[in-house]
């Protein structure tokens, strides 16, 4: 079974909630709480944007430009800042450690992730998931990044498995379960805010919570 990094094993989204709070606190004070949610929902707006795109200088840039902050980061540090202090945001769930660990005693387990390999590395270590996997691969480190199926067939050289012995577990209908369908994989949309697909492509199950994974397993 193969897993989507972000949004799957990790809770993004209060990642950068845990970011916004690190540069309010930093660059901004204590604004009024009505002006707070309004900064968060134009910082998650920017965020979104760049999704998938590793430089994140535009996020602040765009959000400084916005709402002008006390304390503004220079330009050429924004991205050393982001790098340094994202991977700290992000938490892991311990239900989430369980249920991989079970599968894990089924079957071989792997991550494939797009995003750069420093950040990635360090979501990975600082949550203790390079203990669960037996591989982890990130895209900037091997040159292709999902839906490119290529990612996935590396996965499968590694783990030694064909493709329709694997499962694949990841929130993105187009980057993970169509790619993973480029590859032959059957994938498992993990759909937890029950988002409508407005896609062709269609998951060989949706589940809305991660133990359901467990009932894949026989």
């Amino acid at each position: 079974m193969l897993f989507d990094l972000d949004d799957t094993l990790l809770n993004r989204d209060k990642a950068v909630e845990k970011m916004f709070l690190q540069i309010l606190e930093k660059c901004y004070g204590a604004p009024k709480q009505q002006t707070k949610n309004d900064m968060l929902q134009s910082f998650k707006e920017y965020d979104k944007r760049s999704y998938g795109d590793s430089d994140k200088t535009k996020v602040l840039e765009s959000f400084f430009d916005e709402y002008h902050p006390k304390v503004r980061l220079p330009r050429r540090d924004i991205q050393e800042f982001w790098n340094e202090n994202f991977p700290q945001c992000f938490s892991i769930d311990q239900n989430t450690i369980h249920i991989v660990n079970t599968i894990k005693m089924h079957v071989k387990v792997g991550i494939i992730t797009n995003g750069s390999t420093q950040r990635q590395k360090a979501k990975i270590m600082n949550t203790h998931l390079n203990r669960c996997f037996d591989t982890i691969i990130i895209s900037e480190e091997v040159g292709f990044s999902k839906p490119n199926e290529q990612i996935y067939e590396l996965a499968l050289h590694k783990l030694n498995v064909r493709p329709e012995e694997v499962l694949f577990v990841g929130d993105n209908i187009v980057k993970d379960i169509g790619g993973c369908q480029n590859a032959n994989m059957k994938g498992i949309w993990f759909n937890p805010h029950m988002t409508k697909n407005e896609t062709d492509i269609k998951p060989y199950t949706e589940i809305h919570s991660f133990d359901r994974l467990l009932s894949y397993l026989a």
